[in-house]
Protein backbone atom coordinates (compact mmCIF):
# COMPACT_ATOMS: atom_id res chain seq x y z
CA UNK A 1 0.00 0.00 0.00
CA UNK A 2 1.39 3.15 -1.36
CA UNK A 3 1.12 6.40 1.12
CA UNK A 4 0.71 9.28 -0.77
CA UNK A 5 2.94 12.37 1.13
CA UNK A 6 0.64 15.91 0.86
CA UNK A 7 2.39 19.10 1.84
CA UNK A 8 -0.78 20.88 2.96
CA UNK A 9 -0.46 25.19 2.41
CA UNK A 10 -3.86 26.67 3.91
CA UNK A 11 -2.41 30.08 2.97
CA UNK A 12 -4.29 32.94 4.20
CA UNK A 13 -8.12 33.83 4.29
CA UNK A 14 -10.67 31.11 4.22
CA UNK A 15 -7.72 28.51 2.90
CA UNK A 16 -7.28 27.05 6.38
CA UNK A 17 -10.77 26.82 6.47
CA UNK A 18 -11.78 24.71 3.19
CA UNK A 19 -8.21 22.85 3.20
CA UNK A 20 -9.10 21.67 6.83
CA UNK A 21 -12.25 20.26 5.37
CA UNK A 22 -10.93 19.04 2.55
CA UNK A 23 -7.90 17.19 4.74
CA UNK A 24 -10.92 15.71 6.70
CA UNK A 25 -12.58 14.60 3.47
CA UNK A 26 -9.58 12.80 2.57
CA UNK A 27 -9.43 11.03 6.13
CA UNK A 28 -12.90 9.81 5.70
CA UNK A 29 -12.38 8.48 2.05
CA UNK A 30 -9.49 6.42 3.89
CA UNK A 31 -11.89 4.73 5.60
CA UNK A 32 -13.24 3.64 2.36
CA UNK A 33 -10.35 2.52 0.92
CA UNK A 34 -8.48 -0.01 2.41
CA UNK A 35 -5.68 0.45 0.49
CA UNK A 36 -5.59 3.93 0.52
CA UNK A 37 -3.29 6.09 2.72
CA UNK A 38 -2.05 9.86 3.34
CA UNK A 39 0.78 11.48 5.26
CA UNK A 40 -0.18 14.81 5.90
CA UNK A 41 2.06 17.67 6.96
CA UNK A 42 0.72 21.19 7.36
CA UNK A 43 3.11 24.31 6.35
CA UNK A 44 1.80 28.05 7.94
CA UNK A 45 3.19 29.97 5.34
CA UNK A 46 0.99 33.08 3.98
CA UNK A 47 0.97 36.53 4.61
CA UNK A 48 0.79 35.76 8.97
CA UNK A 49 4.13 34.58 8.36
CA UNK A 50 5.36 37.37 6.14
CA UNK A 51 4.47 39.84 8.80
CA UNK A 52 6.91 37.98 11.28
CA UNK A 53 9.53 37.51 8.79
CA UNK A 54 9.29 39.48 5.75
CA UNK A 55 8.84 36.48 3.30
CA UNK A 56 5.59 34.43 2.26
CA UNK A 57 7.81 31.04 2.97
CA UNK A 58 11.08 30.23 4.34
CA UNK A 59 14.55 30.66 1.50
CA UNK A 60 13.91 27.28 1.19
CA UNK A 61 10.37 26.45 1.35
CA UNK A 62 10.67 24.74 -2.35
CA UNK A 63 12.89 22.50 -1.19
CA UNK A 64 10.81 21.76 1.97
CA UNK A 65 8.29 20.83 -0.53
CA UNK A 66 10.05 18.86 -2.93
CA UNK A 67 10.32 15.59 -1.08
CA UNK A 68 6.34 15.65 -1.01
CA UNK A 69 4.08 13.50 -3.48
CA UNK A 70 1.48 16.71 -3.84
CA UNK A 71 0.91 20.09 -2.69
CA UNK A 72 -2.70 20.81 -1.29
CA UNK A 73 -2.78 24.83 -1.22
CA UNK A 74 -5.63 26.81 0.08
CA UNK A 75 -5.50 30.46 -1.41
CA UNK A 76 -3.12 33.74 -0.80
CA UNK A 77 -3.70 37.42 0.07
CA UNK A 78 -4.49 39.72 2.91
CA UNK A 79 -5.80 43.27 2.39
CA UNK A 80 -3.17 44.83 4.07
CA UNK A 81 -0.08 43.33 2.02
CA UNK A 82 0.05 44.25 -1.59
CA UNK A 83 -1.57 41.62 -4.31
CA UNK A 84 2.19 41.13 -5.77
CA UNK A 85 4.19 40.15 -2.46
CA UNK A 86 1.79 37.79 -1.67
CA UNK A 87 1.28 36.40 -5.01
CA UNK A 88 5.14 35.60 -5.99
CA UNK A 89 6.41 35.12 -2.72
CA UNK A 90 4.40 32.16 -2.60
CA UNK A 91 1.94 30.66 -5.11
CA UNK A 92 3.98 31.68 -8.25
CA UNK A 93 6.77 30.99 -6.15
CA UNK A 94 6.22 27.54 -6.10
CA UNK A 95 4.52 27.23 -9.66
CA UNK A 96 7.63 28.46 -11.42
CA UNK A 97 10.01 27.05 -9.00
CA UNK A 98 8.19 23.15 -9.72
CA UNK A 99 7.97 23.98 -13.60
CA UNK A 100 4.07 23.73 -12.96
CA UNK A 101 3.65 24.40 -16.39
CA UNK A 102 0.47 22.96 -17.26
CA UNK A 103 -2.73 24.68 -14.99
CA UNK A 104 -5.94 22.38 -15.35
CA UNK A 105 -9.40 24.28 -14.53
CA UNK A 106 -12.79 21.74 -15.11
CA UNK A 107 -15.98 23.42 -14.64
CA UNK A 108 -19.09 21.58 -15.37
CA UNK A 109 -23.11 21.94 -14.15
CA UNK A 110 -22.82 19.77 -10.89
CA UNK A 111 -26.03 18.37 -9.98
CA UNK A 112 -28.33 20.60 -7.99
CA UNK A 113 -26.86 23.76 -8.87
CA UNK A 114 -28.26 26.76 -10.70
CA UNK A 115 -25.96 28.80 -11.90
CA UNK A 116 -26.09 31.31 -15.09
CA UNK A 117 -26.65 28.91 -17.35
CA UNK A 118 -28.82 26.17 -15.50
CA UNK A 119 -30.99 25.75 -18.38
CA UNK A 120 -28.40 24.49 -20.51
CA UNK A 121 -28.26 20.79 -20.69
CA UNK A 122 -25.06 19.67 -18.29
CA UNK A 123 -23.72 17.56 -20.48
CA UNK A 124 -23.17 20.47 -22.39
CA UNK A 125 -21.35 22.21 -20.02
CA UNK A 126 -18.31 20.57 -19.40
CA UNK A 127 -15.36 22.20 -20.12
CA UNK A 128 -11.55 22.27 -19.26
CA UNK A 129 -9.28 24.74 -19.50
CA UNK A 130 -6.01 24.53 -19.74
CA UNK A 131 -3.59 27.51 -19.02
CA UNK A 132 0.17 27.92 -19.87
CA UNK A 133 1.70 28.42 -16.04
CA UNK A 134 4.75 29.11 -15.95
CA UNK A 135 5.65 32.23 -18.36
CA UNK A 136 3.66 34.48 -20.68
CA UNK A 137 2.20 37.56 -18.85
CA UNK A 138 3.06 36.34 -15.63
CA UNK A 139 6.90 35.94 -16.73
CA UNK A 140 7.83 38.40 -14.30
CA UNK A 141 9.54 40.64 -17.02
CA UNK A 142 9.60 44.29 -16.76
CA UNK A 143 10.08 47.37 -14.22
CA UNK A 144 9.61 50.94 -13.45
CA UNK A 145 11.37 53.82 -13.92
CA UNK A 146 11.21 57.52 -12.85
CA UNK A 147 9.39 56.34 -10.09
CA UNK A 148 7.22 59.10 -8.88
CA UNK A 149 7.97 61.62 -11.43
CA UNK A 150 5.40 62.66 -14.32
CA UNK A 151 7.60 60.55 -16.92
CA UNK A 152 7.16 57.31 -14.82
CA UNK A 153 6.86 54.50 -16.88
CA UNK A 154 5.76 50.80 -15.84
CA UNK A 155 6.56 47.56 -17.76
CA UNK A 156 5.18 44.51 -17.77
CA UNK A 157 6.85 42.32 -20.64
CA UNK A 158 4.83 38.61 -21.63
CA UNK A 159 7.25 36.18 -22.25
CA UNK A 160 6.59 33.63 -25.14
CA UNK A 161 9.46 30.81 -25.91
CA UNK A 162 8.69 27.90 -28.31
CA UNK A 163 9.54 25.54 -25.76
CA UNK A 164 6.75 26.71 -23.52
CA UNK A 165 4.01 27.22 -25.73
CA UNK A 166 4.67 23.66 -27.60
CA UNK A 167 4.27 21.84 -24.51
CA UNK A 168 1.54 23.53 -23.25
CA UNK A 169 -0.39 22.78 -26.89
CA UNK A 170 0.58 19.26 -26.81
CA UNK A 171 -0.42 18.99 -23.38
CA UNK A 172 -3.46 20.22 -24.20
CA UNK A 173 -4.27 18.13 -27.33
CA UNK A 174 -3.39 15.00 -25.46
CA UNK A 175 -5.90 15.91 -23.00
CA UNK A 176 -8.59 16.97 -25.37
CA UNK A 177 -7.69 13.89 -26.72
CA UNK A 178 -8.63 11.62 -23.77
CA UNK A 179 -12.34 13.15 -24.20
CA UNK A 180 -15.25 11.40 -25.59
CA UNK A 181 -15.70 14.89 -27.65
CA UNK A 182 -11.99 15.10 -28.87
CA UNK A 183 -12.39 18.88 -29.58
CA UNK A 184 -10.04 21.99 -28.80
CA UNK A 185 -10.43 25.27 -28.55
CA UNK A 186 -7.32 28.05 -28.87
CA UNK A 187 -7.52 30.96 -27.50
CA UNK A 188 -5.35 34.20 -28.25
CA UNK A 189 -5.57 37.84 -29.17
CA UNK A 190 -3.52 37.64 -32.47
CA UNK A 191 -5.18 40.37 -33.59
CA UNK A 192 -3.98 42.80 -31.68
CA UNK A 193 -0.98 41.08 -30.02
CA UNK A 194 1.31 40.55 -33.61
CA UNK A 195 4.49 38.79 -32.64
CA UNK A 196 4.11 36.59 -29.12
CA UNK A 197 0.16 35.51 -29.91
CA UNK A 198 0.62 35.11 -33.87
CA UNK A 199 3.44 32.89 -32.60
CA UNK A 200 0.85 31.04 -30.43
CA UNK A 201 -1.29 30.10 -34.05
CA UNK A 202 1.84 29.27 -35.87
CA UNK A 203 2.91 26.40 -32.94
CA UNK A 204 -0.84 25.28 -32.65
CA UNK A 205 -0.71 25.11 -36.53
CA UNK A 206 2.61 22.79 -35.95
CA UNK A 207 1.63 20.87 -33.48
CA UNK A 208 -2.05 19.64 -34.76
CA UNK A 209 -0.68 17.04 -37.42
CA UNK A 210 0.58 15.23 -34.21
CA UNK A 211 -3.48 14.51 -33.31
CA UNK A 212 -5.05 14.27 -36.21
CA UNK A 213 -8.13 12.11 -34.09
CA UNK A 214 -8.72 15.86 -32.48
CA UNK A 215 -11.07 18.25 -34.29
CA UNK A 216 -9.81 22.03 -33.57
CA UNK A 217 -11.24 25.95 -33.83
CA UNK A 218 -9.57 28.96 -32.64
CA UNK A 219 -10.69 32.31 -31.05
CA UNK A 220 -9.79 35.72 -29.72
CA UNK A 221 -9.89 36.03 -26.30
CA UNK A 222 -12.92 38.85 -26.42
CA UNK A 223 -14.89 36.62 -29.02
CA UNK A 224 -14.59 33.44 -26.25
CA UNK A 225 -16.04 34.88 -23.47
CA UNK A 226 -19.43 35.65 -25.76
CA UNK A 227 -19.04 32.26 -27.04
CA UNK A 228 -18.77 30.55 -23.25
CA UNK A 229 -22.34 32.13 -22.38
CA UNK A 230 -24.16 32.12 -25.59
CA UNK A 231 -22.98 29.13 -26.74
CA UNK A 232 -21.85 26.78 -24.12
CA UNK A 233 -22.46 23.39 -26.04
CA UNK A 234 -19.76 24.03 -28.43
CA UNK A 235 -16.82 23.92 -26.12
CA UNK A 236 -14.64 21.05 -24.61
CA UNK A 237 -11.26 21.50 -23.97
CA UNK A 238 -9.57 25.26 -24.39
CA UNK A 239 -6.27 25.98 -24.37
CA UNK A 240 -5.09 29.34 -23.32
CA UNK A 241 -2.25 31.89 -22.25
CA UNK A 242 -1.50 32.53 -18.42
CA UNK A 243 -3.86 35.62 -18.73
CA UNK A 244 -6.37 34.88 -21.15
CA UNK A 245 -6.59 31.52 -19.32
CA UNK A 246 -6.58 32.95 -15.70
CA UNK A 247 -9.09 35.13 -16.71
CA UNK A 248 -11.57 32.91 -18.64
CA UNK A 249 -11.27 30.04 -16.20
CA UNK A 250 -12.57 32.61 -13.26
CA UNK A 251 -15.83 33.52 -16.04
CA UNK A 252 -16.12 29.67 -16.42
CA UNK A 253 -16.62 28.88 -12.89
CA UNK A 254 -19.48 31.50 -11.96
CA UNK A 255 -21.23 30.13 -15.26
CA UNK A 256 -20.87 27.16 -13.67
CA UNK A 257 -22.97 28.33 -10.01
CA UNK A 258 -19.93 29.63 -8.11
CA UNK A 259 -15.98 30.37 -7.50
CA UNK A 260 -16.72 28.65 -4.14
CA UNK A 261 -17.03 24.95 -6.11
CA UNK A 262 -14.14 25.77 -8.67
CA UNK A 263 -11.11 23.26 -8.72
CA UNK A 264 -7.62 23.53 -10.39
CA UNK A 265 -4.43 21.73 -10.73
CA UNK A 266 -1.11 23.05 -11.37
CA UNK A 267 0.79 20.24 -13.26
CA UNK A 268 4.41 19.01 -13.79
CA UNK A 269 3.38 16.63 -16.15
CA UNK A 270 6.85 14.89 -16.23
CA UNK A 271 6.78 14.55 -12.02
CA UNK A 272 10.11 15.90 -11.41
CA UNK A 273 8.35 18.04 -9.01
CA UNK A 274 5.54 17.74 -7.06
CA UNK A 275 2.17 19.49 -8.46
CA UNK A 276 0.09 21.75 -6.39
CA UNK A 277 -3.62 21.58 -6.12
CA UNK A 278 -5.97 24.40 -4.95
CA UNK A 279 -9.84 25.69 -5.06
CA UNK A 280 -9.60 28.82 -7.12
CA UNK A 281 -11.83 31.17 -5.28
CA UNK A 282 -9.01 33.35 -2.90
CA UNK A 283 -8.65 33.83 0.13
CA UNK A 284 -12.13 35.84 0.39
CA UNK A 285 -11.31 37.98 3.67
CA UNK A 286 -15.11 39.45 3.68
CA UNK A 287 -16.63 36.04 4.98
CA UNK A 288 -13.25 34.38 6.96
CA UNK A 289 -14.05 33.19 10.33
CA UNK A 290 -17.52 33.56 9.66
CA UNK A 291 -17.69 29.37 8.74
CA UNK A 292 -19.67 29.98 5.53
CA UNK A 293 -16.76 29.13 3.14
CA UNK A 294 -17.86 26.72 0.60
CA UNK A 295 -15.64 24.11 0.57
CA UNK A 296 -16.44 22.37 -2.67
CA UNK A 297 -13.87 23.34 -4.52
CA UNK A 298 -11.40 22.20 -2.19
CA UNK A 299 -13.32 18.37 -2.56
CA UNK A 300 -13.02 18.78 -6.15
CA UNK A 301 -9.30 19.77 -6.32
CA UNK A 302 -8.81 16.62 -3.65
CA UNK A 303 -10.74 14.76 -6.05
CA UNK A 304 -8.17 15.64 -8.98
CA UNK A 305 -5.64 15.71 -6.63
CA UNK A 306 -5.97 11.84 -6.04
CA UNK A 307 -6.58 11.21 -9.91
CA UNK A 308 -3.05 12.49 -10.69
CA UNK A 309 -1.63 10.05 -7.99
CA UNK A 310 -4.02 7.42 -9.60
CA UNK A 311 -6.14 6.55 -7.09
CA UNK A 312 -9.10 6.53 -10.04
CA UNK A 313 -11.95 4.47 -7.80
CA UNK A 314 -11.32 7.49 -5.01
CA UNK A 315 -11.56 9.98 -6.75
CA UNK A 316 -14.59 8.61 -8.36
CA UNK A 317 -15.97 7.67 -4.91
CA UNK A 318 -15.57 11.57 -3.76
CA UNK A 319 -16.59 13.11 -7.09
CA UNK A 320 -19.83 10.97 -6.00
CA UNK A 321 -20.08 11.97 -2.70
CA UNK A 322 -19.99 15.80 -3.99
CA UNK A 323 -22.68 15.38 -6.20
CA UNK A 324 -24.94 13.37 -4.44
CA UNK A 325 -24.72 16.20 -1.48
CA UNK A 326 -25.52 18.88 -4.20
CA UNK A 327 -27.98 17.03 -6.13
CA UNK A 328 -29.82 16.67 -2.61
CA UNK A 329 -29.92 20.26 -2.71
CA UNK A 330 -30.92 20.01 1.28
CA UNK A 331 -27.53 20.99 2.16
CA UNK A 332 -26.39 24.33 0.43
CA UNK A 333 -23.49 26.64 1.26
CA UNK A 334 -24.30 30.83 0.66
CA UNK A 335 -22.92 31.19 -2.44
CA UNK A 336 -25.17 29.16 -3.53
CA UNK A 337 -28.17 30.37 -2.26
CA UNK A 338 -28.27 28.62 0.87
CA UNK A 339 -27.64 28.93 4.48
CA UNK A 340 -25.49 25.46 5.37
CA UNK A 341 -22.07 26.38 7.23
CA UNK A 342 -18.81 24.70 6.00
CA UNK A 343 -18.87 22.26 8.68
CA UNK A 344 -22.76 21.17 7.50
CA UNK A 345 -21.47 20.46 3.90
CA UNK A 346 -18.23 18.67 5.15
CA UNK A 347 -20.59 16.60 7.18
CA UNK A 348 -23.10 15.88 4.52
CA UNK A 349 -19.98 14.81 2.01
CA UNK A 350 -18.43 12.75 4.61
CA UNK A 351 -21.61 11.18 5.46
CA UNK A 352 -22.01 10.73 1.95
CA UNK A 353 -18.69 9.25 1.30
CA UNK A 354 -19.59 6.44 4.63
CA UNK A 355 -22.39 5.29 2.60
CA UNK A 356 -24.63 6.76 5.52
CA UNK A 357 -27.35 8.42 2.61
CA UNK A 358 -27.82 4.71 0.12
Amino acid sequence: MAKHRIAVVPGDGIGPEVIDAGVRVLETLREREPDLAFEFQRFDWGTDYYKRTGRMMPEDGCEQLRRFDAIYFGAVGAPDVPDHITLWGLRLAICQGFDQYANVRPSRLLPGIRGPLRDCPPDKLDWVIVRENSEGEYAGAGGRVHRGLPEEVGLDISVFTRSGVKRIMRFAFGLARSRPRKLLTMVTKSNAQRHGMVMWDDIFAEVKPEFPDVTTDKMLVDAMTTRMVLKPETIDVVVATNLHADVLSDLAAALSGSMGIAPTSNLNPEGVFPSMFEPIHGSAFDITGKGIANPIGAFWTASMMLEHRGETAAAKRLMAAIERVTGDAKVVPPDLGGKATTKQVTDAVCDAIRGAND
